[in-house]
């Protein structure tokens, strides 16, 4: 019997982290996971694509620049990324409310179970090497990508975003200067949440980690390296999905 409690710990805990009722012990342990995640497939968007499918707001300042310059196919490779994006955003929300309306408790595990399939499907993108192929695997990424940022978003209630590295770096720097100003002038009453940077500093240290192993495996394995972080995702999810139909 404590063979088995033990085997079913890791199903509870995956169910935990994705249940609707949640704690901020929840949402950090989901948010640090999904950070490395995305910093690993934001290294293998440069890997297949010479491109961080992350990034919009490159993506937007190379759409505007293109559209001037007269460069379609770069604007629309631009606008292909953005609109990726959008859709994953947009999806993950309409999969997270359906799911609420329809009293599923489990309701964050459908779009971590869809990002993992997808990921399956731009493991196989290796094999389209046509430029077809290399745009399939863009808008895979991107749509990814918008769907992990806009999860993290609803499960946080706005709190965090794992792909937005700039928006986490810049808090990192709010709080350094408070931190500095309550040392330099403590009695203008300007104090630092030390508990907020460290939920910064956790996050872009997942997210760097994330991109140096995925650099790494990209590198060596290729697309077919997106399996097992497509295996992570699914592992999270689907103990919960089982549960529900139970």
């Amino acid at each position: 019997m404590k063979t088995r409690r033990r085997m079913l710990h890791p199903l509870r805990l995956a169910r935990a982290i994705v249940t609707h009722r949640r704690s901020a012990g929840n949402d950090l342990v989901l948010a640090t996971v999904l950070a490395a995640v995305a910093g690993a497939v934001n290294a293998g968007g440069f890997f297949a694509l010479g491109q961080y499918t992350s990034h919009m707001t490159g993506y937007l300042s190379q759409l505007a620049d293109n559209l001037v310059t007269v460069n379609w196919w770069i604007a629309f490779v631009s606008g292909l990324a953005i609109t990726g994006f959008v859709a994953g955003a947009g999806f993950s929300t309409i999969l997270i409310h359906v799911a609420r309306l329809a009293a599923i408790r489990q309701q964050f595990a459908w779009p971590l179970a869809v990002q993992g399939l997808f990921l399956f499907c731009f493991a196989f993108g290796g094999t389209l090497t046509s430029e077809a192929g290399r745009m399939f695997a863009l808008a895979c990424l991107c749509f990814i990508m918008g769907m992990q940022n806009a999860t993290i978003t609803k499960i946080s209630g706005a709190r965090i975003r794992t792909t937005h590295a700039t928006g986490m770096i810049t808090d990192i720097g709010i709080e350094l200067g408070r931190a500095c100003l309550s040392l330099l002038r403590p009695g203008l009453g300007v104090r630092v949440d030390s508990a907020k940077l460290r939920i910064l500093l956790r996050l872009v240290a997942a997210f760097l980690g994330g991109g140096v192993i995925g650099a790494v495996g990209y590198g060596q394995i290729g697309f077919f390296f997106s399996m097992p972080l497509a295996l992570i995702l699914l592992t999270i999810s689907v103990p919960a999905l089982l549960q529900q139909r139970r």
